[in-house]
């Protein structure tokens, strides 16, 4: 296994998670299970498309008022393809926001950033990023690794560490691939300390999640947040 399990609690691991339902048929009784599982297991956020942030939002206060320590809300924007205007992604970031959520994770704009108009691409992160810390929001960026080349992702970074997001993120969970270790270790190494790297997309199991963290990674999303705490807490009991 990548990593040493036993340096991690069942809490101490939940910590890194974003627990993501992002389909397009959520259901509210899916949304209420994410909720209610990131309450029980104290997991650092619940990941949900924008429109969904109220329903949810109301849920996890019920959950504090009914005393229990509930997790904040992360809101995507511009998901998952990154093509809509910068107007728009902060518009649906800035109503997100409005509406609870706490961290907005944000797709780039990979069209400009293949066609070498990093200014474009800094501008819109600087927006995004902006407004996120005007409103007192942590702010992700979503690089999409899996279409870029290193090259380009080391572009994305340097541009990062100009601007200053709170986190750049692998991938959506949308496209042709997820995260991978050699990824989140070079995001890792190119801004160091600086920015967190958060590593998204096909991470199922305990293994994976602890690839990720051992190349650096500091935030792991996943919508199989329980069955990675669990595999975690039978392995400490073997």
């Amino acid at each position: 296994m990548s990593g040493d399990y036993r340096q991690f609690s069942p809490a101490s691991l939940a910590r890194y998670i974003d627990h993501t339902q992002l389909k397009a048929q959520a259901t509210r009784g899916d949304l209420e299970r994410l909720c209610g599982e990131a309450v029980s297991y104290r997991f650092k956020t619940v990941a949900v498309n924008p429109v969904q942030v109220i329903f949810c939002a109301a849920l996890l206060n019920s959950a504090r008022a009914a005393g229990e320590t509930g997790p904040a809300i992360c809101a995507v924007a511009g998901f998952p393809l990154g093509q809509n205007s910068v107007t728009v992604k902060t518009m649906e970031a800035g109503e997100a926001i409005g509406n609870g959520a706490a961290e907005i994770d944000y797709v780039v704009n990979l069209t400009e950033l293949k066609a070498k108009n990093y200014g474009h691409v800094e501008k819109e992160m600087a927006a995004l990023v902006e407004l996120c810390r005007a409103r007192g929001a942590l702010s992700k960026v979503i690089f999409e690794t899996c279409y870029l080349s290193d090259a380009e992702k080391r572009e994305l970074c340097r541009i990062a560490l100009t601007v200053g997001p709170d986190f750049i993120k692998t991938s959506t969970g949308f496209g042709s691939g997820g995260a991978v270790p050699e990824d989140v270790r070079l995001m890792k190494d190119l801004v160091g300390d600086r920015i967190g790297v958060k590593a998204a997309g096909g991470i199922r199991n305990l293994e994976t999640a602890l690839a990720m963290i051992a190349a650096g990674a500091d935030r792991i999303g996943t919508s199989a947040g329980t069955v990675i705490v669990d595999e975690l807490k039978q392995r400490l009991q073997d």
